[in-house]
């Protein structure tokens, strides 16, 4: 796959994620119009690198949640 490829679908991932509507769709969409081979590994990194960088966002929020579920296991 090419770098400016990899790039697009990226981004796309990145944009959509969020949306009430299918990020994985999206890239198989964009891979159709941009006539690209699909590459399940890219899929796997794309939506791996989603995961980690929900849970940068949101790691205060998974602390607060976690801490609550040992403090109230241990009431």
């Amino acid at each position: 796959m090419e770098t400016l490829h990899a790039i697009i679908l990226g981004v796309i991932q990145g944009l959509t994620e969020f949306l009430p509507v299918s990020s994985s769709g999206h890239l198989e969409i964009t891979e159709a119009l941009l006539g690209i081979e699909g590459d399940l590994l890219m899929t796997v990194v794309l939506h791996f690198a989603t995961a980690i960088s929900t849970i940068i966002i949101f790691r205060e929020d998974i602390k607060e949640i976690i801490l609550g579920l040992i403090k109230f296991k241990n009431n």
